[in-house]
């Protein structure tokens, strides 16, 4: 393959993942949630000058929230797909990737609690 070619399929599949992103954003209302939070951390991390290793916590637990967010929703909406009535399998499934996400969003809690508990008190 022809390295312009390559690097216009690169740009691509760019195109495509940032589609994904704004698709998610319109379509889920926790999505625009997590936006909302997302802006308010990094407006206090930059607010109270946060070190290096407290943006790296915070940057590395934001994106995990984000990451089980969008997959937990291509779970549902693939499962939803597969299995239009209810089922006690497509249930399971389901939960699990929900609670995947409850668990990431905890940790980031806790560690926005860590990081801005100190500064505030």
């Amino acid at each position: 393959m022809q390295a312009g070619r390559y690097l216009q399929q690169r740009l691509k599949s760019f195109k495509y993942a940032f589609q994904g992103i704004i698709a998610f954003l319109r379509s889920e209302p926790h999505a625009r949630i997590h936006a909302v939070a997302t802006v308010l951390v990094v407006a206090a991390g930059f607010y109270y000058r946060l070190s290096a290793n407290q943006w790296i916590a915070i940057l590395i637990v934001t994106g995990m929230v984000w990451v089980t967010e969008m997959l937990n929703t291509v779970v549902e909406k693939i499962m939803d797909h597969l299995s239009p009535e209810y089922h006690p399998r497509v249930k399971w499934i389901k939960d699990v990737a929900a609670g995947a996400v409850l668990i990431s969003a905890l940790i980031a809690v806790i560690t926005g609690a860590v990081i801005f508990i100190p500064i505030l008190c």
